[in-house]
């Protein structure tokens, strides 16, 4: 048995280092010095069905260090996944399903999209507070329904990332007994060893944070590595980070324990050099040994038959508890209550002026009971962005069932761990916080952008009108920021009912995450019965409000700026200048209408038009054209009150007249 371990051991450290020397490019050290981890993780201990990908109780395996995506392919193919050896040869190569790190939307069995260091770490974190709450909810006595746990390998690259500081301090804190992460310490990271930058004691640090670390002093030894593993398993209360010290390249004669051996392909000569020492015909390549493929196969079988296991024992759960299952079953296919749609809010002018935030926040608790998977919070700022549901506990250690989160001020791993949740199908899940930090989550957002699933990202204070806190506070750039990222959706509403319709088109939104923008200011409620139905926030860009013929000028305008352009309208209008007013809260969701709805908005005959939107004017050309102005801020804020800056910087209806003026001379 010990000679077909090291068989199989050895097969993944070759075929990541074939796949790579074949792409001439990617990164063989990780690979080859994880593999005996890789393999005790996968064989003796993970539950998983190859057979069933999306088994709604199988153990979750994250590969935080993405770089070494071999690792993960090889086990994917070996194991019985629809990955092909053919495409471990087109390792890296255009349109194959095994780029140069995971992307869980390409491949099969790829639970998250890694690469950027320590992202993957802290969607653990995120993976394993859905699994705890789905515990809380569904599981009863006799019924563990949702018992499995989330295994991360992740690199001293990952854990040098702040983001995983964040994160295993929040893992800490909610006593994530389910966590268990592998941390690949090989002391190697692209300049060098990782004395030069990175010398601090990490078990003590992790302890600091509340996790159960156990040390495991050689990399090599699947005994040692299986009794790790099985104590973690055991500890119900703290997180789990195993420190293995492992050896990077190992195999490898002369790269072995090299930062040569970290991002590069080890050569043809030392390729040969390597598989000789390893006991492998140098000859032969992409080389897979019949009782190897047969072992692993067999590993993968075993978690179909606990599936097996598991839908007998829904099947009693569905005649026992048969509202939580066929709500279960119901949000997993994505299928909302019947009352759904009905149930957002509408506003009435004569409430009064309402910030979209606070529109936000009532929104938030009108539909809460209505999706009970439904979880989010704040970085430390609910107060300010309203995102608190209220009737339902917070998310704590020992109250799994809670529904609201407490991130901390911590923006950054909180995107990273909203993509854990979200990714739990079919959890949903917001997170909160002021605009201008959303600097701070963007490498998240991107990567929800780039995995097509669903956070929804609440903005507030969305511009110079948060007022006295001043200039590092005041965003200008973000709009244009988030616009830029592919497949986010941005959303910024004029009015309360607005607000209350982007959250539907949120939630009911399938392709991307979703970013709201909301005001820290009070804002007009725009009547409906006078103008247009807030329903047309769907397509993007609607006319709120239109002339008697044919418009001379068209304003358009998003978020707080929209009343501007009604009261501007107002006033032409006595001066027989005719104009129509454009709400326009999401790009985006404009670009999708067809090209007959966006000339009815739009025509291309009037082309003296005018945006009026509280930050940068980049990307605004596009629909005032050549012809048109943009009244917006290419410069940072000042400290003054909303009323006195907003005035400052031209957001006034004296200044839009006077823009539209100067246009029909």
């Amino acid at each position: 048995m010990k000679d077909l371990e090291n068989l199989c051991i050895n097969t993944i450290r070759i075929l990541s280092v074939d796949a790579v020397q074949k792409a001439n490019s990617g990164h063989p050290g990780m690979p080859m010095g994880a593999a005996p981890m890789a393999y005790t993780l996968w064989t003796k201990f993970l539950n998983f069905n190859p057979e069933d990908p999306d088994w709604s109780n199988r153990d979750r395996f994250i590969l935080s260090a993405g770089h070494g995506s071999m690792l993960l392919y090889s086990l994917l193919y070996l194991t019985g996944y629809d990955l092909s050896l053919d495409d471990l040869k087109n390792f890296r190569q255009l349109d194959s399903k095994t780029p140069g790190h995971p992307e869980s939307h390409l491949t099969i069995g790829v639970e998250t999209t890694t690469g950027p260091l320590g992202q993957g770490f802290a969607n653990g974190v995120g993976f394993a507070i859905a699994q705890k709450y789905l515990a809380a909810r569904y599981n009863k006595p006799g019924f563990d329904i949702f018992d499995y746990n989330v295994y991360v390998i992740c690199s001293d690259g990952d854990l040098m990332e702040g983001i995983s500081s964040e994160a295993a301090s929040v893992a800490g804190h909610l006593k994530l007994g389910n966590l268990i992460c592998l941390y690949d310490d090989n002391h190697i990271s692209i300049e060098g060893d990782t004395e030069i930058a990175f010398t601090e004691d990490t078990k003590m640090r992790f302890e600091s944070f509340g996790w159960h670390v156990i040390v495991v002093n050689d990399g090599n030894n699947v005994e040692a590595i299986s009794k790790a593993i099985e104590l973690a398993k055991n500890v119900k209360d703290k997180p789990s980070l195993i420190k293995i010290r492992t050896h990077i390249a190992c195999g490898s004669p002369n790269k072995a324990d090299t930062a040569g051996a970290h991002g590069s392909p080890l050569g043809p000569e030392e390729v040969k050099l390597t598989k000789i020492n390893l006991g492998w015909d140098p000859e032969k390549f992409f080389y897979v040994p019949e009782d190897v493929k047969k072992f692993y196969e067999e590993a993968g079988n075993k978690g179909a038959k606990k599936e097996e296991e598991w839908n007998k024992l829904f099947s009693e759960y569905k005649i026992k508890y048969a509202d939580l299952a066929n709500e279960f079953e119901n949000f997993s296919k994505g299928k909302f209550p019947d009352n759904f749609s009905k149930s957002f809010p509408v506003f009435d002018p004569k409430e009064g002026q309402i910030a979209t935030r606070s529109a936000s926040g009532k929104t938030i608790n009108a539909i809460a009971s209505l999706l009970p998977l439904m979880m989010g919070g704040s970085a430390d700022l609910e107060p300010s962005t309203d995102t608190f549901m209220k009737g339902y506990e917070s998310f704590q250690s020992g109250k799994y069932v809670g529904r609201n989160l407490h991130f901390g001020v911590r923006e950054h791993s909180m995107g990273a761990i909203l993509n854990g949740i979200t990714l739990i199908n079919p959890m949903i899940a917001y997170g909160a916080t002021f605009l201008i930090f959303s600097e701070y989550m963007r490498a998240p957002i991107r990567l929800a952008a780039i995995m097509g699933i669903c956070p929804i990202y609440v903005f507030t204070h969305d511009s110079i009108a948060l007022g006295e806190d001043g200039t590092t506070h005041q965003p200008i750039e973000q709009l244009i920021s988030l616009r830029s990222i592919p497949n986010l959706t941005v959303i910024r509403p004029a009015d309360a009912n607005e607000t209350s319709q982007a959250w539907r088109v949120a939630l009911e939104h399938k392709s991307g995450p979703v970013a709201l923008i909301l005001t820290r200011q009070k804002v007009p409620v725009i009547d409906q019965n006078k103008f247009t139905s807030a329903e047309n926030l769907e397509k993007g860009a609607y006319i709120l409000s239109d002339c008697d013929g044919k418009a001379e000028i068209i304003f358009i305008a998003t978020g707080s700026e929209v009343q501007l352009a009604l009261t501007a309208q107002e006033e032409l209008a006595k001066e027989n200048i005719k104009t129509r007013v454009i709400s326009m809260p999401s790009w985006e969701l404009f670009e999708k209408q067809s090209n007959e709805y966006k000339e009815k908005v739009l025509p291309k005959d009037i082309r003296k038009r005018i945006s009026i939107e509280a930050g940068s004017t980049i990307g605004w050309h596009k629909y005032i054209t050549d012809e048109g102005s943009a009244i917006g801020i290419d410069e940072f804020g000042k400290s003054a009150s909303a009323e006195v800056l907003m005035k400052e910087f031209g957001f006034s209806v004296e200044n839009v007249i006077r823009v539209a003026k100067d246009l029909l001379k």
